[in-house]
């Protein structure tokens, strides 16, 4: 399974329903040519999502390239109806299953219950898991997959992503602070002089 990303990315609320929209249209897509497509993460807003991650069958990567990148919405924005601008913009970007998953001893794991639809076997058992990374207090909850065992693989294919993730954010913060540190420079004022 890949894991895919649709981002409203820094973009204003249009692009939160942008996201919306681009989601809505992937969903009838896929219906439409049987391929497994579910939802394993949402970060819902007031206007829509500020991003959402999906779980796709890698037996679709084809299908899958046609929307991977940015994608454009035109429409008047129905938040700020005076609003000149009609071009809304979202990002969709595939992400590679993590090469070191994390260990079990470094992840709390908990079966509970999955929500929402899903057919006659959800809330009969306790398929879903909730996984927490010890460490970095990374929390995930996976209720895709109708095993125990492959919600325990996502959720730790997750955590990874996200520990990549946070490592990413970090070495960049530490770039821009560097970068930063050049423009603090104070000119006079200085501790040691040297003539040559």
């Amino acid at each position: 399974m890949s894991i895919v990303q649709i981002s409203a990315a820094l973009g204003p609320a249009e692009c939160e329903l942008a996201v919306k929209y681009t989601l809505q249209e992937m969903q009838k897509e896929s219906k439409n040519q049987n391929i497994k497509f579910e939802i394993i993460e949402s970060n819902e807003t007031k206007h829509g999502y500020s991003s959402v991650l999906i779980n796709i069958d890698d037996s679709t990567q084809p299908w899958l390239n046609m929307w991977l990148g940015t994608i454009q919405w035109t429409f008047q924005s129905k938040i700020r109806p005076n609003h000149k601008r009609k071009n809304w913009f979202v990002g969709i970007s595939q992400f590679a299953t993590p090469q070191q998953l994390p260990a079990d001893d470094t992840i709390i794991f908990q079966a509970c219950r999955a929500s929402g639809a899903g057919g006659q076997h959800v809330n009969t058992t306790d398929s879903a898991i909730h996984a927490t990374h010890i460490a970095s207090g990374i929390s995930v909850k996976v209720m895709s997959e109708r095993s125990q065992h492959a919600n325990k693989r996502l959720a730790k294919e997750l955590i990874a992503l996200k520990l990549q993730q946070q490592l990413e954010n970090q070495q960049a913060n530490h770039k821009q602070a560097q970068h930063l540190q050049h423009a603090l420079v104070e000119r006079g004022n200085a501790v040691r002089s040297f003539k040559k």
